[in-house]
């Protein structure tokens, strides 16, 4: 029988204060790599002469620096997984910043749960050994494979959600429009840790679409926003996504030439692929596959999925072209880094220009 220090693993709520195995669990912080500190190149020089993962990835970097030194393409990122929580979110904010990327579409875990949680200088933390995952739970840890996040801080996420949109018109937002104020917020001085992804691309002009936005702590926040202006007869903000696939389409169609850099798959790739066949549906017979496709993921083929289709397969759907593509099977948090040094080194984003397409829709 639990004393009145010892939390019961069926409680809710934090754990007692004072109580100190919280502390010991969160006590080694994730850090995230920096891939402008090493060279990457005689690597994936190297890996071009191999075979296997090696040579995919090889051919990966490449592809990413074709679509990149393609003065008429403009490169969008996909994100899914946890990469970031894991220590690739600086290597996305530096794309940004270094303006190899022009448009982003992500889960809400990973630009929310993710980076907004470090933006408001919150961390995420190594797992040091083999925990009960009921201890978590009594402590009020949530764990992704061997990271935590500290459940205490990821509500604070979702209560400064729901203020922020209390200050909103109250109206209909695509995700990418919301996700633009929550920079515009930041970048006010309200980050805690600056240079976040979300401000980043506030400021460089790159949008961010979560086409399932609801599904992270951006839908508690705005759940509770929704819950409070109802019982006090107010109109509430919503988010509109079929807005989030129509500005997206906006994007491609104002693009022309495409590159995808997809990590993992799921909803954030099948969205920025399917935009291809919106422009169609809506007359503009001209649009062209995407160009240039790397996507790096452990999804399996067999099951008729692979986190939404190869890239191959999703040239039959008149999406992706099959010139320049690779699959990577592999852990993204292993490659990643590589790849994008190779990118940053070689330097060809010295000479693109930023297409800044999120000042499509604030004109």
């Amino acid at each position: 029988m639990a004393d009145d220090t010892t939390p019961s693993l069926n409680a809710v709520g934090p754990p007692p204060k004072g109580d100190n195995r919280k502390a010991e669990l969160l006590a080694r912080t994730v850090e995230h790599i920096d891939i402008k500190a090493f060279d990457a190149r005689p690597i994936i020089d190297g890996m071009r002469k191999m075979s296997f993962t090696s040579r995919d990835t090889a051919r990966a970097a490449d592809i990413l620096n074709m679509a990149i030194d393609d003065p008429e393409c403009s490169v969008w990122l996909t994100l899914a997984g946890s990469t970031s929580a894991g220590g690739c979110m600086h290597v996305w904010r530096d794309m940004v910043r270094a303006g190899m990327v022009d448009a982003i579409v992500a889960t809400g875990a990973s630009i929310i749960d993710m980076d907004f949680l470090e933006a408001l200088g919150f961390r995420h933390y190594q797992a040091q050994s083999e925990v009960d995952d009921r201890d978590l739970r009594a402590n009020y840890i949530d764990r992704i494979y061997d990271t935590y996040i500290d459940e205490e801080e990821l509500q604070k996420v979702d209560h400064t959600i729901g203020d922020i949109a209390d200050t909103l018109e109250a109206r209909p937002y695509s995700s990418r429009e919301f996700i633009h104020e929550l920079g515009r917020w930041l970048s006010q001085g309200n980050a805690r840790k600056p240079d976040s992804l979300i401000q980043a691309c506030y400021e460089e002009g790159v949008p961010i679409f979560v086409p399932a936005f609801a599904d992270c702590s951006a839908g508690f926040g705005l759940v509770r926003h929704q819950v409070d202006r109802m019982k006090a007869g107010k109109p509430y903000l919503t988010i509109d996504a079929v807005a989030d696939f129509r500005e997206l389409t906006d994007v491609k169609i104002a693009a022309g030439t495409t590159g995808l850099f997809m990590i993992g798959g799921g909803v954030p790739k099948n969205f920025a692929q399917d935009t291809v066949v919106c422009a169609e549906i809506l007359g503009h017979e001209d649009v062209e596959m995407h160009k240039y496709a790397v996507q790096i993921t452990v999804a399996d083929v067999r099951d008729g999925a692979c986190s939404s289709s190869t890239l191959k397969e999703a040239c039959s759907w008149g999406k992706v072209d099959v010139t320049w593509e690779q699959m990577v099977f592999a852990e993204a948090s292993s490659v990643v880094p590589l790849i994008v040094s190779d990118a940053w080194h070689r330097a060809g984003w010295k000479k693109r220009r930023k297409r800044r397409w999120a000042d499509l829709f604030t004109k």
